[in-house]
């Protein structure tokens, strides 16, 4: 039955539309996508397990690592597997990592939750984040860059979903559980409940995009579409670079540099997302204008900027390049983060569409990368290469929230803070985004010793 798994049992046949694939990719991205939600049930996890807000945390943390490092370690073989078997691993780590998630809350054993939800769950992350990736840059390669939006652009959205989705669940198992009142937490019962329905649901959603994914025939372009127009562009090559060979090549450590920037200076905001708004407008007396319900609003509402950058942004590096729109994502975020810190707090719509267009960069960077990177390195391994350019994310999930929360720790406690707290870590970041912005200045071509001989070439297409 594996073997139905295989690259070579999922060719497309002619005539077969390339347009089925987006869909197959965003379902595996809006299911994992959920890791962005656990704060939902965070509260009820500490009273469950009466641990400490940090101990449950650790449980994100482990998966996000976990992400980074099986992308990195997996990326080779995924790309040699192809994306049917990449796909079905992944929803079997990710449905595992919630099934042995629900035996440790079944059991009061967070151990058990840090090796299911954590350590399993992270690996579904990884090889589930980056198997549909090179596929949809084979199908579209007039247009990588909206190909790569549509699919990651549902990783940014998949907390849309299952954020109101797993508070009516738990409402549903827990009659005594108010969605609706921040300080109720919901039973053992409902969260066992919870993530067996989650678990079995998403492997079934994802089953979906296992079924539906094809590779193209070798040799296979779009209609109408001339591969002698890809010469006509610079920084994009015609030629293929290994893995191996990409990491060994400059543009791959500049792009990281890159990434790692764009990354730290957007989660930065993230993470600390729904104090900052009611800490940049605490008023005299101490309590802030803004409403600890329209804090929850407005972290909905980067979530909606973070998602439509993936495509927005993405779809428009096909216009104008790749190397141009990261000098947009880097340049002008750095003005955004100047202004944000000097004025942010004169006015709550103002503060809201500075850090909105901010948080649609930080999306629109991980949409862009892997077309940045088939830019690069070609085709030919370019799953594999993006896998180990995540581990700038890793890297930049730790650095994004320890400068903001070093920064705040120094000049106050939680809830006293005031906008003023914040100008010290904001334009650090303005700094950090002037480190990436150089680096992408100084992005060039990879030179022709790196480059793949035709004859292997031709052997991993044919495969």
């Amino acid at each position: 039955m594996l073997s139905a798994l295989d690259r070579h049992h999922s060719v497309a046949p002619p005539g077969f539309s390339r347009w089925l694939i987006p869909p197959a990719a965003l379902s595996v991205h809006l299911c994992i996508g959920q890791v962005y939600a656990t704060s939902v049930y965070k509260n009820s996890f500490a009273a469950h397990f009466d641990a400490s807000q940090t101990s449950i945390g650790i449980i994100f943390s482990i998966a996000i690592v976990m992400l980074g490092l099986s992308a990195a370690v997996g990326g080779t073989w995924v790309e040699a597997n192809g994306p049917r078997k990449a796909m079905f691993v992944s929803a079997c780590f990710w449905a595992a990592g919630f099934l042995l998630g629900a035996l440790g809350i079944g059991t009061k054993q967070l151990w058990l939750v840090y090796l299911g939800y954590g350590f399993l769950g992270g690996i579904g992350l990884g090889i589930g984040y980056i198997s549909p990736v090179s596929t949809l840059i084979k199908w579209f390669p007039d247009r990588p860059g909206l190909a790569t939006g549509l699919a990651i652009m549902g990783f940014g959205g998949g907390a849309l979903i299952a954020s109101p989705l797993s508070r009516q669940l738990l409402s549903f198992y827990d009659s005594g559980y108010d969605p609706n009142v921040s300080t109720s937490v919901a039973g053992g019962g409902a969260l066992v409940a919870l993530f067996l329905t989650l678990g079995i649901g998403y492997f079934v959603v994802m089953m979906f995009g296992v079924v539906n994914v094809r590779v193209p025939a070798a040799g296979w372009a779009p209609a109408g579409w001339d591969p002698a127009s890809v010469k006509e562009k610079p920084l994009v090559t015609t030629a293929s670079v290994s893995a191996a060979n990409a990491i060994r090549t400059r543009s791959f450590w500049l792009l990281w540099i890159v990434l790692f920037c764009n990354v730290t200076a957007g989660i930065g905001i993230l993470e600390q997302a729904s104090p900052m708004i009611q800490d940049f407008f605490r008023e005299a007396d101490g309590k802030s204008a803004v409403a600890v319900a329209s804090a929850a609003g407005f972290v909905g509402v980067l979530s909606l900027f973070n998602m439509a950058g993936r495509f927005v942004w993405s779809s428009t590096s096909d216009l104008i390049g790749r190397k141009r729109i990261y000098l947009v994502y880097l340049g002008v975020g750095m003005i955004l983060y100047a202004l944000l810190a000097a004025v942010g707090h004169t006015a709550v719509a103002l503060f809201v569409l500075l850090a909105g267009v901010i948080l649609s960069f930080y999306g629109g960077g991980f949409a862009t990368v892997p077309a940045y990177l088939r830019d690069l390195f070609g085709t030919y391994q370019v799953g594999a290469i993006h896998g180990r350019l995540l581990t700038a994310w890793s890297a930049a999930g730790v650095a994004g929230p320890l400068i903001v929360n070093g920064f705040l720790d120094a000049q106050g406690k939680p809830g006293t803070l005031t906008a003023s707290a914040y100008q010290p870590a904001l334009f650090t970041m303005v700094g950090v985004l002037a480190v990436g912005f150089v680096a992408n200045l100084l992005m060039r071509p990879v030179p022709e010793r790196f480059h793949e001989p035709a004859a292997e070439e031709t052997k991993e297409t044919v495969a």
